[in-house]
C-alpha cells in the first residue's frame, strides 16, 4: 500500500468525482488498500461519498452476503463511521439457517457495554438500496457469537434502539450507510469494506 492511497480517494470525493472515477479506483486496490483508503475517511468525506453516489448503481442483499455462502458462515465487513470516537469497527453478515433471512452484528471495542446490535437485512427495491434494521432480530447467529438481545434495553437503546440504517454501492467491495432513528434521517454515516475472500 502506497502512502497516497486513502489520500487520493479523498481527492476524488472532495474533488466532486462523480461515481464512476471512485468505484473504479477503489476496484483497482488490492484489498488491505482499500481497507485502508475507506478507513481513512473523515466524517465530512463520508458525507460527500454518500451524495456522489446516490443512484449510482444497484445494492441489493446478496451483495452484502454473497448468495455462495454457507449459513452462518460470517462475512466480514470493515468499517469507520462518522463518530468522534470509537470509529473503526465491523459489521459481519451473515445467512440464517432459515435461507431467506440475512442478518448480521456489530464488532468493535465498545460492544461489551452496547452489546452486539443484532440486525436482519432487507432489500429496499424502490431505492435499490439495502436496509439494516435493527428493529428486527435474526431467529439463528453463528456458533460462539454473542446471544441475540433486543436493541431497545439498556445502553444498547442509545446505539441501536430504533434504528433503520440504509446502504448504498460504491464499489464491487465498498458500501456507504447513513443512520436513521424512528424514521428521521440523522447526521451519521458509515463506510464498509466486503471481505475480498469471501465466497
Amino acid at each position: 500500500m502506497t502512502q497516497t492511497t486513502p489520500s487520493e480517494l479523498r481527492r476524488l470525493i472532495m474533488q466532486g468525482s462523480s461515481a464512476s472515477p471512485i468505484a473504479a479506483f477503489l476496484d483497482a486496490l488490492s484489498q488491505p488498500e482499500r481497507i485502508a483508503a475507506v478507513r481513512g475517511l473523515s466524517r465530512r468525506e463520508q458525507q460527500q461519498l454518500w451524495e456522489r453516489v446516490d443512484g449510482f448503481a444497484p445494492l441489493s442483499v446478496d451483495d452484502v452476503v454473497p448468495q455462495t455462502a454457507p449459513a452462518l458462515q460470517p462475512v466480514r465487513h470493515y468499517g469507520r463511521n462518522s463518530l468522534p470516537l470509537f470509529s473503526l469497527f465491523e459489521k459481519r453478515f451473515y445467512r440464517c439457517a432459515e435461507p431467506t433471512q440475512l442478518a448480521g452484528a456489530n464488532f468493535q471495542a465498545v460492544s461489551p457495554f452496547t452489546g452486539p446490535g443484532y440486525f436482519v437485512l432487507r432489500d429496499d427495491l424502490a431505492r435499490r438500496e439495502v436496509l439494516v434494521d435493527y428493529t428486527a432480530l435474526p431467529t439463528s447467529k453463528p456458533t460462539h457469537w454473542p446471544a441475540i438481545v433486543r436493541n431497545d434495553r439498556g445502553l444498547s437503546r442509545f446505539v441501536f434502539g430504533s434504528m433503520v440504517d440504509t446502504l448504498r454501492r460504491v464499489s464491487t467491495h465498498v458500501t456507504i450507510g447513513r443512520a436513521a432513528r424512528h424514521g428521521r434521517v440523522l447526521d451519521a454515516w458509515f463506510v464498509l469494506c466486503r471481505d475480498a475472500e469471501a465466497v
